[in-house]
């Protein structure tokens, strides 16, 4: 069903070549400068297209999600020089690369949505369920923006045309998770059966609303959690409406896009596109190996996820890359390194440009409750909800390929090899949660600051600028200093230094 979804975003941005003139960005962006443009566009192709965006090109998937996030949580590592993340290095394009798509693209066409599908505007009352849908979704894309960089444009922005505001206030991260979580609870109550839907032009979801709705309600918990450390009476009531709204129940609620490997744009794997696999090697950038840390966590637990994510060139078993090595000084740990064909590259089959794009699963939130019942917030069995999570984290890797589906068996020898222990229930739900959002690296890098789970050894690569501590946040993009300098003093006066070792609001010690 995904695939006939993606094949029809395809004819939808050929046919534009007709409706619109033409199928580029900058057709989108003329909402902007025009608003009768958004009368005569179609809710639901906007919709498709902002969710395309959001999955990402392979500049930002090359840049904010492997070159920094996979390598800062250890679950990728690298020896050439620009794969900073690895050694807590400095690349303005590659930290602001997240900011630069997000505001020039999709953060302005979702505002926009929101707006020309307000139900409450006379003659736009069938549009609600859109509506709802690009709420969530607004939701989504902005918090990955200020999990990524902290205090950002969120009330004014993509508000160029409408309000007339072109250089937003960057709002402090407290309220943006307030007004967040909000608009969750907001949007999953107008979600209706009663009024049409997007259907196909939805490529998440197919306009099923009951599932948007457990969307909807799984992001609350999400966001809920990520406030224990500053504000747990919150984060508790949050945590508390999400589960009693109803979040994700199976893998078949799982939040994904599939792609296709074609035509050349938003509607391929942008991670797939950073390896450009031609059925025998990486063709664009080969230089990544899983890390050692990874490997050797999943090694020292007989993970039967390992042999599905792990390829050696020379066959031999698997084998993790330390971090932060590069050329030269990888002769200390291993002299014989050579092309590092002994060592484990990723499995092409996760990372084709077909292969699909995961924003939030089941197993997630199985951890997630398991978490909840743990501080007493939820009632169950925390021992039960960890055994879901892990069996669901398992059984995804089917949706990359049907030959990476791991084998019952194999999972329940691993469940009765690795119990749930109430007594550790942070490190195990960390440790799990690390591993099924392998690929998802901007929520393994969040849910990595706010556990401290794993336990993960920092590098201390020369000329780092974390001094030799794992980075809490990426820095602005350096022309907010000279484009919008106004706001960005005003956020670092508040949040602090613009440095990888600032924490943000929710990221307390």
């Amino acid at each position: 069903m995904k695939n006939k979804k993606i094949r029809y975003m395809v004819v939808c941005l050929l046919v534009s070549l007709f409706t619109l003139g033409s199928c580029d960005t900058s057709t989108l962006h003329s909402l902007n400068e025009n608003p009768t443009v958004a009368e005569e566009l179609d809710p639901g192709f906007i919709l498709a297209y902002t969710q395309l965006q959001t999955s990402g090109e392979r500049f930002e998937n090359w840049r904010a999600v492997l070159i920094y996030q996979s390598t800062m949580v250890q679950h990728f590592a690298a020896l050439a020089g620009y794969w900073a993340g690895d050694k807590y290095t400095f690349n303005d394009q590659y930290s602001g690369s997240l900011w630069a798509r997000a505001y020039t693209n999709y953060i302005k066409d979702l505002v926009n949505l929101v707006e020309i599908t307000d139900p409450t505007v006379e003659g736009q009352e069938q549009w609600v369920n859109y509506h709802a849908i690009a709420r969530i979704w607004k939701v989504f894309a902005f918090h990955r923006v200020t999990d990524h960089y902290g205090d950002v444009p969120y009330s004014q922005a993509g508000k160029g045309f409408i309000e007339g505001t072109f250089f937003p206030s960057y709002d402090p991260q407290e309220e943006i998770y307030l007004d967040m979580l909000n608009e969750l609870e907001a949007a999953a109550a107008l979600l209706t059966s009663d009024a049409s839907n997007p259907g196909s032009q939805d490529l998440i979801y197919g306009g099923n609303v009951d599932k948007w709705r457990k969307f909807a309600y799984s992001m609350m918990l999400r966001l809920g959690m990520r406030m224990t450390k500053v504000d747990s009476d919150g984060a508790q009531d949050w945590v508390q409406q999400a589960l009693a709204g109803g979040v994700m129940e199976s893998n078949d609620d799982i939040c994904y896009i599939e792609h296709t490997d074609g035509p050349e744009g938003i509607n391929r794997n942008g991670i797939g596109e950073v390896f450009l696999w031609n059925g025998q090697a990486f063709t664009n950038d080969d230089v990544s190996r899983l890390s050692k840390t990874f490997v050797d966590w999943m090694a020292g637990k007989s993970d039967p996820r390992l042999e599905k994510l792990s390829w050696v060139v020379n066959g031999g078993p698997p084998q993790g890359l330390p971090n932060g090595y590069d050329a030269t000084t990888i002769q200390n740990f291993d002299p014989n390194y050579g092309e590092g064909d002994d060592y484990s590259r990723i499995n092409p089959l996760f990372v084709l440009t077909s292969s699909p794009m995961i924003f939030q699963t089941y197993a997630e939130v199985e951890f997630l409750t398991a978490e909840a019942i743990e501080r007493g917030w939820a009632n169950g069995d925390a021992a039960t909800h960890y055994e879901n999570g892990v069996r669901a984290a398992m059984q995804m890797y089917s949706l990359y390929d049907p030959t990476l589906e791991v084998d019952a068996a194999d999972i329940n020898d691993y469940i009765a090899a690795n119990p749930y222990d109430s007594n550790s229930w942070d490190q195990l739900l960390g440790e799990q949660y690390w591993a099924a959002t392998f690929l998802n690296e901007y929520e393994a890098y969040a849910n990595w600051r706010r556990t401290g789970y794993p336990e993960l050894t920092p590098v201390n690569y020369p000329g780092n600028e974390s001094n030799g501590t794992i980075p809490r946040r990426l820095r602005y993009p350096l022309s907010e200093r000279s484009g919008n300098p106004d706001a960005f003093n005003e956020a670092v006066n508040r949040q602090g230094p613009d440095q990888f070792t600032t924490r943000m609001w929710w990221d307390v010690e």
